[in-house]
């Protein structure tokens, strides 16, 4: 299929228009909490000469997650000259800009020019795509994979037999099941494929055996890039602890996870309901949407069949489970508004999708206004509750309501402009909100998010001979300190596995007690026993609504700390 200089031209607009919401705000933070100083704590333990079949948080492994993505953001850091807060973020930028252009390219084949781009443009701006994409979390990496899988087996199913591309979706396939587990979803597909083969419909070419081997060995060939050398070594040494690594990883965060999740406990139609509102604007189009593709199903047309009815397997999948994130639908998204994008330019014809749009843009852009002009203008009481309690300095908080009646303008003032054209209203209104966002919050946020402001008062009072544990630590200070941190187990909620604060306690006092003049301890404060001397202490600052503590060993008396009560918190 030939491709015309306009059209490569318009796929450039598209990508650079990506790039720009996506990398705005590049360099300008730390990881922030929750996963982001997790993730980024490992991926420094493999660049300082760690294991990196077996990752490491602090002085315990880490087996949450598999160490795919962090392996791939290690990469990133290195390319990045070994920058953190340049390199970080580079795998869900790289990420999310392939990810888009596999949905333009598949709309390109399986329709036209046109529709591609609608594609992209409508995932471009669908607001857990964005949001995602800049953040450095396993998912948008995933979604990469899942969407690659799905392009390769579409091509195979719809616009085949190609082999080839059956073999890289397969592979694609591999590579998310090792990144997340669930990456084997995308070979779902050939279900609605197959009973659309059954019942006669025209353009599904299912693959011959030989094709289906092809798939399954590049499968595994993928999948083998981790499980083989894992196996291997575990096989090899048969230590227990490499033992139980492997089958905490396998069954307990993956298979019981699903079929006993222990957080995250939502009703069964919770996916439903994230579809309906992370999903916008795209979503907006639904109540038109359904009518017609149903009547477009009834026409056999295996186009529509093929995503949608692998987009319910996969929201029926994550309905099942109590354990429930909007994040786990978010590989089917792409596949939603390829589906989608053949009947926009018919839908931006009707008067009710263009006063939708128009709506979500005024509404979305008065909400911020109002909000904005009521932490600079009303009643003082309303800031201390939305930011305050954070520990927000009020010139932060000025300067944050400032950008919210920033971006509330823009948004209001694209509509206004635009108003003849809502989807061009929509895309300039979303688009300012993410760059202004990104480049007029992020330093503003980073001082309260990060824990380099905490560290580096820590690293000043302790003064730069003196050694450092820390108890109930979290991985965002491990990542920013200025010297090793020994730490004595990971239990940062007093709740999750590890171990628990009194018996770091234990661990800890009795590493200060070798050296106690130059050994100190720092701890969050609701872990301290209530034993602890305040007044030998000292305050090392707050991040994320939790306040830090530097401890001397004058600060603890004889007996104190180990099996002790922690100070209430509050």
């Amino acid at each position: 299929m030939p491709t015309r200089p306009h059209h490569t031209r318009d796929l450039v607009w598209l990508l650079l228009a990506a790039f720009v919401v996506i990398a705005a705000g590049l360099g300008l933070r730390d990881p922030w909490p929750a996963d982001e100083p997790r993730f980024a704590l490992v991926t420094r333990y493999f660049l300082d000469g760690g294991d990196w079949l077996f990752p490491r948080r602090g002085d315990e492994l880490y087996s949450d997650k598999s160490p795919v993505f962090m392996w791939v953001q290690a990469a990133a850091i290195s390319f990045a000259g070994g920058s953190l807060r340049l390199g970080f973020l580079l795998p869900s930028l790289l990420a999310s800009l392939g990810t888009l252009w596999l949905v333009y390219d598949l709309g390109r084949r399986l329709w036209t020019h046109r529709v591609g781009l609608a594609a992209a443009w409508l995932l471009l701006f669908a607001l857990q795509f964005t949001f995602q994409a800049k953040r450095a979390q396993i998912d948008p990496l995933l979604l990469f994979f899942v969407t690659l899988a799905n392009y390769g087996v579409l091509r195979q199913l719809l616009l085949g037999p190609d082999p080839r591309a059956w073999g890289l979706g397969g592979f694609a396939a591999g590579l998310g099941t090792i990144t997340k587990a669930v990456g084997a979803l995308s070979l779902l597909m050939a279900l609605p494929a197959a009973w659309a083969a059954w019942r006669g419909w025209p353009r599904v070419a299912m693959p011959r055996a030989r094709t289906w081997g092809l798939g399954a060995v590049m499968f595994a060939l993928a999948t083998l890039a981790w499980f083989g050398p894992l196996f291997w070594t575990v096989a090899r040494n048969g230590e227990a602890w490499q033992q139980d690594y492997l089958h905490t990883l396998l069954f307990h965060q993956t298979v019981n996870r699903y079929t006993a999740s222990w957080d995250h406990h939502e009703p069964f139609w919770y996916q439903f309901g994230v579809v309906a509102t992370l999903w916008l604007p795209a979503a907006l189009a639904l109540p038109w949407a359904v009518p017609a593709w149903w009547r477009r199903l009834r026409r056999r047309d295996a186009r529509y069949l093929l995503p949608l009815g692998w987009m319910g397997l996969v929201l029926l999948f994550f309905s099942v489970p109590e354990g429930k994130r909007d994040v786990y639908i978010m590989p089917a998204l792409p596949m939603f508004c390829l589906a989608l994008a053949p009947l926009l330019p018919g839908l931006l014809r009707k008067a009710g999708p263009r006063r939708l749009l128009l709506a979500f843009a005024l509404g979305l852009g008065g909400v911020l206004l109002v909000a904005g002009l009521a932490m600079l203008l009303g009643d003082p009481g309303f800031e201390h509750r939305l930011l305050g309690r954070r520990g927000y300095a009020p010139g932060d908080i000025q300067w944050l309501a400032g950008l919210l009646v920033v971006i509330g303008a823009w948004m209001l003032g694209c509509a206004a402009v635009l108003r003849a054209r809502p989807a061009a209203a929509v895309a300039w209104a979303l688009g300012g909100l993410w760059v202004i966002y990104s480049f007029g919050a992020f330093p503003v946020l980073d001082r309260y998010l990060s824990a380099r402001g905490v560290m580096a008062e820590v690293a000043s009072h302790v003064g730069p001979g003196a050694e450092l544990g820390g108890v109930a630590w979290r991985e965002q200070h491990l990542l920013v300190a200025d010297r090793p941190v020994a730490t004595f187990g990971f239990g940062p909620s007093g709740a999750e596995p590890g171990a628990s604060w009194p018996e770091q306690w234990r661990r800890a006092t009795a590493w200060q007690a070798e050296k106690p003049g130059v050994r100190w301890i720092f701890t969050l404060e609701e872990a301290m026993p209530a034993c602890v001397d305040r007044d030998a202490a000292h305050f090392a600052g707050a991040t994320s609504r939790r306040r830090w503590w530097l401890l001397p060993a004058a600060a603890l008396p004889p007996g104190c700390a180990a099996g002790a009560a922690a100070t209430p918190s509050g």
